[in-house]
Order: C-alpha cells, then structure tokens, then sequence
C-alpha cells in the first residue's frame, strides 16, 4: 500500500479525508456486525460464531472506529505508552490508521505503568498499565470481536464494565430483590481487592476458548510492564488502562452468580461510584 503522500496527500488532505469520514454509517455497520456474533452465540452456531468474528477483526471499519475510540472518545487519550506516541490530530490519526492497515500481525509490548489518586481515599494510588497507542487500537478491535460474544453468556445480574448498563441498572436490580423480602434481609457488601491485578491468566485463557485473536490476547496478558525504565513480568493480571481488560475481567469473574445466586442473591458492579 502506498502512503498519502505518494499520491500528493498531505498533511491538510489526511485530516480533510478524517474529518469527512461517515462515522453514522459505519458505526452502524460496526453495530450490526457486534449484533450478529451476539445472537449466533445465543443460537450455539459455533463456526458461524468463529466466522463472524475473524470477519471484524479484518473490518477496515472496525480499525476505524477503533482508532477513533482509542485516539478521541477514551479518556487516557493524551497518556502515552513507552512508545510515547499519541494521535490527537485529525492527520495523525489517519496516519495511524494507514499504519496499522498494513500490518496485519501485530506485536503486544509492555505497558507503561503509572499511579494515579484512588478516588475517595486520600494518600492512595491505583497503579495503571498504559499500552501503546497500537496495542491499544488493536485491543479496540479485538474487543469488538470478543465482548458481543460474551455479552450473549453474560449473567444478568452482572453490571459492571457491560455496554448499556450502568450503576442504576444494578441499584434497581437490588431494590427490586430487597422488595421480594418481607422480613429485613440480611446485606453483605464485599470487595475483590486488587481484582485486575490478581487474574489468573491460564483460567481467562481458558474461558476464552480457542477463538479468534486469543494468541494476541495472551500475549497483552503476558506482556509486562515499564516502571522507572525497569522491565517487571507479568504473572498474572491484566492492567488498569488496557481497553480490553474490563471485559477480560468480566470474563475471569464470570459464574461467580452461579454458585452465589442459587442461595443468596448476587448483585455485581465495578466500583462504588456512581461515575
């Protein structure tokens, strides 16, 4: 593939093609495609399961939207990884897409860790892992693949990090079970501690199956991480701040209502914050 300026594209050219980019249409498109591999694993249809998701991790619109989401929409948008590249430029992001357009095998590096204030507990700071700008696009794409083929498995009471669900679906949910009780129901309010970091990385994997884009899957998980120039390996855990960690997450947690649910209701969200 040519780049832009082989055909007299400049810079002023790759941000006017950006921003004429018809993002309605292809979202849609984008949508539907999540929508089919939703239902197909409702229906049990494996190999058209398979099919439809190797079919949008090649999507050119799905590298679209993916590097729109990774470079304009998510908020570590202007927090490098060790690469230290960013794209918050219409050019720089039409730049990226071509770039990753041409490379169909792409290469997991370590995440840059960083700390950041843990809301509501002063002197406490949550460690982030900060992927590449790539790895972070690629993650995108992968998702997109991956969470609809969950989101059809998911259990309901299930509401943390899941599209179309927030933190007053899963405060309804729980007056909804409450009103169920006339006597006055024992609560147990319980924290994972550390749950991105203490993931077990051969049981997510696992539970993944062999599907679509798990060998790049496994290499994030087992990527490591930069701190202070220090490379650190990675045992276990997925790191805070990779796009698709969240849903890796909910996947590695995901039976817990199984065992929970038949005796006590069970009632999952991500955090405390109504935020």
């Amino acid at each position: 593939m040519k780049d832009e300026t082989e055909y007299g594209i400049g810079a002023e050219g790759q941000a006017l093609i950006w921003n004429f980019i018809p993002w309605n249409f292809i979202e849609k498109s984008i949508r539907k495609l999540r929508q089919r591999i939703f239902r197909a694993t409702r229906e049990q249809k494996w190999n058209k399961v398979r099919s439809l998701m190797k079919l949008m991790l090649r999507s050119y619109f799905n590298l679209l939207v993916s590097v729109r989401r990774v470079t304009q929409r998510n908020k570590g948008k202007k927090t490098a990884g060790v690469d230290r590249e960013l794209a918050l430029t219409p050019q720089s992001r039409m730049r990226l897409v071509r770039t990753m357009g041409r490379h169909t095998l792409w290469k997991a590096k370590p995440t840059r860790r960083v700390y950041i204030p843990k809301p509501g507990k002063p002197g406490q700071e949550r460690p982030l892992g900060i992927p590449t700008i790539r790895n972070r696009v690629a993650q995108a794409i992968v998702k997109n693949a991956l969470e609809p083929c969950w989101e059809a498995r998911f259990e309901p009471n299930s509401y943390g990090f899941r599209p179309g669900r927030s933190i007053h679906d899963a405060i309804e949910q729980c007056w909804i079970l409450f009103a169920g009780h006339r006597r006055r129901p024992w609560i147990l309010d319980a924290d994972l501690k550390s749950a991105f970091d203490k993931i077990n990385h051969e049981y997510t994997l696992n539970a993944i199956g062999q599907v679509p884009g798990r060998e790049l899957i496994k290499q994030w998980l087992q990527a490591g991480y930069v701190e202070s120039e220090i490379f650190h390996a990675t045992e276990c855990g997925v790191p805070q701040g990779g796009v698709i960690s969240p849903t890796l997450l909910n996947v590695a947690l995901h039976g817990l209502e199984q065992h929970l649910g038949r005796t006590y209701g069970y009632i999952r969200y991500a955090d405390d914050r109504a935020t």
